[in-house]
């Protein structure tokens, strides 16, 4: 757990105290010491609070080191300086790194001023003045180069924090339309099987109204079709309802849709691309309602076209579609070295979206992942009465 910055900050504050404490004690005994303890203070305790507060407490810090220069600079201390004085280079670091360099640049001529006036007041123009002034000048420059260093780190670090959640904002965005999107098309679809659900009772009615005298039998026949037809287009209607359609879109498409019969058609379309698929069945697909057997198509077409893009060359699929009581599994395998997964992360998988969302339209549950011994794997069950 990281620990908070006033903390870390406080740790270095004290221990800073602590050596100008035994600085005093060792070798400024013989001035005032409670004005120096005071100055002291100003100068240390402004460090604990010098991320949260950088610019407030680095002149605060500012502050001390003219107070003390008002004070003491005139007097002959014994050491050219304290560990105190150290606040003033921990000051510059921090508005360099946390302010910026403008402010810096200001920080750091207000301490050139100090510095020169207390080597002049205290020295006077000797060489011992020029050695440190010139060691002054080589602990700030190397505040600067630090501060220069870890604020450039912290702008990197901002510019990449930005970077991903306009991402992640951007990948909500496309999830987002990929599901309308998606939504939109099964909605057409579904709006195409009733209407076929209903032409078709219309002619049954209509064959059943002329039937019903010359063919008593014929027209019994007609009247169950349409009992049976008008179950499947409720079903269907109540799908379709629970759809969100787009108002925008246009050119419906009239083409008839495909179902779970025409799978032998999709697998021999993909063998011939060049991706070898092993169909098999069980049950009769045949039978299964409009809406389901399209969506039993889709989410195959859906899973071999990503096996196609991301399986790679030397490839084969596995497709099994299996009636079991009142539950259809649809499983599609491959042995590829792809990884669709690693390509969702990145590019929003609306691929694997709209198979999710066909799925939930239809009442049931998929799942998509990678195979323990290698490839791609997913698997849909969907009810025949949704609930």
């Amino acid at each position: 757990m990281r620990a908070h910055p006033v903390f870390g900050d406080s740790l270095m504050a004290g221990l800073l105290l602590l050596s100008d404490l035994v600085s005093l004690a060792s070798g400024w005994a013989t001035v005032a010491g409670s004005t120096l303890l005071f100055v002291g203070v100003m100068l240390i305790v402004p460090v604990a609070f010098r991320r949260k507060y950088p610019l407030g407490s680095s002149y605060v810090i500012l502050f001390g080191g003219v107070v003390q220069l008002l004070t003491h600079g005139g007097v002959d201390t014994g050491l050219p300086l304290r560990m105190a004085d150290f606040a003033l280079a921990i000051g510059l670091y921090t508005v360099v790194a946390y302010v910026g360099r403008r402010q810096g640049l200001l920080y750091a001529i207000w301490l050139a001023i100090g510095t020169f006036t207390w080597a002049l007041w205290r020295m006077g123009g000797t060489g011992e003045a020029a050695a440190a002034v010139f060691v002054i000048a080589v602990i700030f420059a190397f505040s600067w180069a630090m501060g220069e260093f870890v604020g450039a780190r912290r702008a990197y670090h901002s510019e990449l924090e930005q970077r991903l959640k306009l991402l992640e904002t951007e990948r909500d965005q496309q999830a987002r339309i990929a599901v309308g999107e998606e939504r939109s098309r099964i909605a057409r679809e579904l709006h195409d099987v009733v209407a076929h659900a209903v032409s078709v009772m219309v002619v049954q009615a209509d064959g059943a109204s002329y039937a019903i005298k010359t063919n008593p039998d014929l027209a019994e026949a007609a009247v169950r079709t349409i009992a049976d037809t008008g179950r499947q287009a409720l079903t269907e209607m109540r799908r379709l309802l629970g759809v969100l359609r787009s108002e925008d879109q246009s050119g419906t498409q009239w083409a008839p849709q495909p179902d779970a019969g025409d799978l032998h058609e999709l697998a021999e379309n993909c063998r011939a691309a060049g991706l070898p698929v092993r169909l098999e069945t069980l049950g009769d697909l045949d039978a299964l309602p409009a809406g389901l057997g399209l969506g039993v198509y889709r989410i195959v077409q859906e899973a071999l076209t990503n096996t196609l893009k991301h399986a790679g060359s030397g490839a084969s699929a596995t497709v099994r579609v299996t009636q079991v009581g009142d539950l259809v599994e649809v499983l599609v395998a491959d042995d590829g070295f792809g990884t669709p997964h690693d390509l969702v992360s990145v590019s929003g998988g609306n691929g694997l979206i709209g198979m999710r969302e066909r799925a939930g339209v239809l009442g049931g549950t998929l799942e998509a992942g990678p195979n323990p011994g290698g490839g791609w794997r997913v698997r849909a069950v969907l009810p025949l009465v949704p609930s």
